[in-house]
């Protein structure tokens, strides 16, 4: 299996909103990371994989399954999913999550799940709707990691943990991916946490794709370019990416390409998030 996830001209209208013709594809053993503003399409990208809302068109395939297919049921049960709001049952408790989740996963591993448990240093006896936003999270990623998936779909995972929480956190989902047939899709508005994590980028603004990149080739690419107006203006066409802005010494700064930046002009590091916010005023 070449792609855990294959997405093909994918697009879905609302009243106020369209997703245009999406198509990227999540190689096996990668973390492939999806960053766009609120409202950019990431959330609707994950439930049209998991074929929870219906597509206008394009086309889905997960693990080598067509999602539309009778098949998929079954391949939901290597899927692990963590939506933006954790959706238990008030009043359940984790223990009580522990029962209820024997009898959806095949592979349900209550032992696993205990361990989750206690290293997220969550509280078995509490109701779900005492948990902060924080534990609802943690409770969430301890269940979709508790049925030995291979895939997981992650929605804004880390939003509402503390720091050194997010970063134990990654450090699960890396160790996860070690197995070459471990996938994650993960959307995240922390770009920090895409950084260090993902293998690939991909780049949600209002309903398009802007880009699908492996993380390291972007990070290669670009660069931070401080020059005069004057300067700027020389360079030939395709040297430089959106907008510019101006810089704290009185010129400008813009993103652009490294490969096409004149030999002793000041060039510096574009981080994923310099990359995103050029970008993205570009298309403004």
């Amino acid at each position: 299996m070449k792609n855990a996830l294959e997405i093909k001209d994918l697009s879905r209208s609302y009243k106020d909103f369209a997703l245009q013709n999406l198509s990227l594809n999540l190689p096996a053993g990668c973390i492939l990371g999806l960053v766009g503003e609120n409202g950019a399409g990431k959330s609707t990208t994950i439930k049209l994989i998991m074929n929870t809302i219906h597509r206008d068109s394009g086309s889905i395939t997960v693990m080598g399954t067509d999602n539309t297919s009778p098949q998929f049921q079954d391949v939901k049960q290597d899927i692990g999913v963590v939506l933006d709001e954790a959706n238990f049952p008030e009043v359940l408790t984790a223990r009580q999550v522990n029962k209820v989740m024997k009898y959806t996963f095949t592979r349900w591993d209550e032992a696993v799940y205990f361990d989750y448990i206690k290293r997220f240093d969550l509280p078995e006896k509490k109701a779900f709707k005492e948990f902060s936003r924080g534990m609802k999270m943690k409770l969430a990623i301890a269940v979709a990691l508790s049925h030995h998936p291979k895939l997981l779909l992650l929605d804004e995972a880390t939003g509402g943990l503390d720091p050194i929480m997010r970063d134990e956190i990654l450090d699960i989902f890396n160790e996860f991916t070690r197995q070459e047939d471990h996938s994650i899709l993960m959307s995240s508005h922390i770009v920090s946490d895409l950084e260090k994590s993902c293998d690939y980028i991909a780049f949600l603004h209002k309903g398009r794709l802007l880009f699908c990149e492996e993380k390291d080739r972007l990070l290669e690419k670009y660069g931070i370019l401080s020059c005069s107006r004057e300067e700027l203006e020389k360079l030939p066409a395709g040297t430089v990416y959106g907008r510019t802005r101006s810089s704290s010494y009185g010129g400008v700064e813009a993103l652009a390409d490294r490969t096409k930046i004149p030999a002793g002009m000041k060039v510096s590091h574009a981080g994923i998030e310099d990359i995103i916010v050029f970008l993205a005023k570009k298309e403004g």
